[in-house]
């Protein structure tokens, strides 16, 4: 596959197989963008309909090509393309790029072709991007092996690169980046993914030294874990990766044992796992390119704290709430930065922040300059947004003040030019100073700055608390479904997971012996198979103080069983000492299917499918990390305790969530779901008074 890739990327020699003299047609269009581009390596048209095309040599079948091919553009009907395909291999190529649409997005009879493509890839070892893609543009090295209209025109060098699922939307958010001034030194569609996925092109791309930013526009992405290690590899690099996914609504949330189950949509879990490894989510395609444009510029912050710099009081304002809106820390400056402030703003102006120069900004340009240098240099603020509009009168000048204060600082700023005028962009662009025309885009590039480099910092902090975590294989019981309450915690507690003590009884006297065994008060539980939410069947009985209490309780819960569920097994009644705590809790895992294991912590209880206030990692995950999904939850000022009730124990609460995360990381494939729910959490510490675990 690496050495396909960089075929794909990096040909020598390209074959156009199904060439055509209509260069406005899709097997003509990559023919003629070679020639106009000058790529420097063989091109080698195929078609026995000609002799020369555009004063090449024109073969008739791929066998006649004299020499060595790297790589073979495919722009002929779907039923030749598997042939096509075994003659490349006899050929020695190593990639293709297939164009030719027919395959399994149609249904029908391109399932079968599609099958039948599969079957010529393993015999003839072509690897092949696509079918029914655009192709890719190497930029650098003028590979247009694409039949897109990226190709056309004027394709300047980029430190971006760009890998799409979708060929029109890419297309159309390519062009739009180019219309911006925002350079792509890759385009690459991988359309139906037979062979080459998003994910191998990534990994390639995101290695090259002059790529600085990845982006990419994902539908359905087929290799989670890959997807992870392209990430963390990225995130040593520092380059960071922005990328685009549809599919926000509950997707694939099916009628499963468990809360964590339930709740863990297709896109839940991409965010948590995504956030994880230092992905910046944009919600759409115009931000993705607001994210890109100022990563290929700007520097990383030291911290989340921001500083506004405007000539609008309501402006700031704005700025401000949205940045409170999104997390970031609105900086309050010192005495000593509001005191050089006031020497440079006007008096009738605020040097608080946002900072307002109100309009003496616009006839004196240097005056927002020098007020971003005394803002920046507040040891509070780690980035700032500065907010001018129109100034068409001193564009030139205003723009060279941004690149001159670019220059004299080491944090990042990002301009809010509204009304910008052309020459001033082209300015600021060739000045690397980064910008964009909406108020709101500006704080939310700003915000996206600060989550990748606090992830990247994470990330590398935790890198040997990682590597120390333990993985030792459980012993899974061999029968499929739910697994006994008691088998579940021995092997929850083999992994150092709390949980509240208990005693199976199979008889009213068994349940009293426990009980006294245990301590009063206690609480009783129906144990069956086939009663999975105990509390929807009645079958919980809380804070039983004596032994006639407990005799009763146990009689009520298999008479509630059994009328819950006439045929149900029951296997008992578990009892339980009373567990204390202050906050309901849950803890979860389930096997993804994109991503593998992945753990679960939100607020538990009856309603946790009402609040849905969770947070999705990927499993396993150190102490920090758990740290994190905790601040990360909306409830998490509970967690800090709220109308007299003291602080949870957050440090307990995190080496629970951990040990959790590995149990379902050394578990395997065989670990369907686990709910444990609720956790009690309290200034002591933490315990699970319910478990269920689901083994395939």
């Amino acid at each position: 596959m690496n050495d396909a890739i960089q075929a794909l990327l990096h040909p020598k020699s390209i074959a156009v197989i199904g060439a055509s003299s209509d260069f406005n047609k899709i097997n003509g269009r990559t023919l003629k963008a070679l020639v106009d581009k000058k790529y420097a390596g063989r091109i080698l048209p195929v078609n026995p309909k000609y002799q020369t095309l555009l004063d090449l040599p024109c073969y008739p079948d791929v066998a006649s090509i004299p020499g060595t091919v790297d790589l073979a553009v495919v722009a002929v009907p779907a039923k030749h393309v598997p042939d096509t395909l075994r003659a490349l291999g006899k050929k020695g190529v190593k990639a293709a790029v297939v164009f030719s649409s027919g395959f399994s997005e149609v249904g029908g009879d391109g399932i079968r072709l599609e099958a039948e493509l599969k079957k010529a890839i393993q015999e003839s070892g072509v690897r092949i991007l696509g079918p029914n893609c655009l192709g890719l543009v190497n930029v650098a090295e003028n590979v247009m092996a694409t039949f897109s209209q990226f190709s056309l025109g004027p394709t300047p060098d980029g430190p971006a690169a760009f890998v799409t699922q979708s060929g029109a939307l890419g297309t159309a958010t390519a062009g739009t980046a180019r219309k911006r001034g925002l350079n792509f030194g890759y385009f690459v569609n991988t359309g139906n993914e037979v062979d080459v996925q998003f994910v191998d092109i990534m990994r390639a791309i995101i290695a090259e030294d002059r790529i600085k930013v990845g982006a990419g526009y994902i539908e359905g992405l087929k290799n989670g874990p890959g997807l992870l290690e392209v990430a963390e590899d990225a995130l040593q690099r520092a380059k960071p990766i922005v990328l685009t996914k549809v599919g926000r609504t509950k997707a694939g949330a099916k009628a499963i044992a468990s809360h964590t189950g339930s709740l863990a949509g297709e896109d839940a879990v991409f965010d948590g796992v995504i956030r994880q490894r230092g992905i910046i989510r944009a919600r759409s395609d115009e931000q993705l390119l607001d994210f890109v444009d100022i990563f290929s510029q700007c520097g990383l912050p030291g911290g989340k704290g921001i500083g506004f710099i405007t000539r609008s009081g309501g402006a700031g304002a704005l700025m401000a709430d949205r940045a409170e809106e999104i997390g970031l820390d609105v900086a309050t400056l010192s005495a000593e930065t509001t005191d050089a402030l006031r020497k440079v703003v006007p008096a009738f102006g605020s040097t608080s922040n946002p900072v307002d120069i109100t309009a003496q900004g616009l006839v004196n340009p240097a005056l927002m300059r020098d007020s971003l240098k005394i803002l920046l240099s507040d040891p509070k603020v780690d980035i700032a947004v500065l907010w001018l509009s129109f100034t068409d009168k001193y564009a030139e000048v205003t723009a060279q003040s941004f690149i001159e204060a670019k220059a004299q600082t080491s944090k990042p700023f990002i301009v809010c030019w509204m009304g910008m005028p052309d020459i001033a962009a082209k300015l600021m662009r060739e000045g690397g100073v980064p910008f964009l025309r909406s108020a709101e885009a500006a704080v939310d590039a700003a915000a996206a700055l600060v989550r990748y480099a606090e992830a990247r910092r994470n990330w590398l902090s935790d890198a040997t608390a990682r590597a120390a975590l333990q993985l030792p294989k459980p012993a899974l019981p061999a029968a499929a479904g739910a697994v006994s309450s008691m088998e579940g915690q021995a092997l929850l507690q083999s992994f150092g997971v709390p949980t509240a003590a208990a005693k199976l009884a199979k008889t009213a006297d068994e349940a009293v012996a426990a009980a006294n065994a245990l301590g009063y008060p206690v609480v009783l539980k129906i144990e069956s198979p086939d009663i999975l939410h105990k509390t929807e069947a009645k079958g919980v009985a809380l804070n039983l103080g004596d032994e006639a209490a407990v005799r009763s309780a146990y009689a009520a819960l298999i008479a509630n069983a059994k009328q819950y569920k006439a045929d149900a097994r029951i296997a008992g009644v578990l009892v339980q000492a009373m567990a204390k705590g202050d906050v309901e809790l849950v803890i979860g895992l389930k096997r993804d299917a994109t991503f593998g294991p992945v753990v679960m912590v939100g607020l538990g209880g009856v309603l946790i499918e009402v609040f849905k206030d969770v947070v999705f990692r990927a499993a396993p995950v150190t102490e920090a990390e758990a740290l994190r999904m905790l601040d990360e939850l909306k409830c998490k000022v509970i967690l800090d305790g709220v109308r007299g009730k003291p602080p949870v124990n957050k440090k307990t609460l995190a080496q629970m969530i951990s040990a959790v995360s590995r149990f379902g990381a050394a578990a395997g494939p065989r670990l369907a779901e686990l709910d444990l729910n609720p956790v009690l959490a309290g200034p002591q510490g933490v315990t699970a008074v319910d478990w269920l675990m689901v083994l395939e």
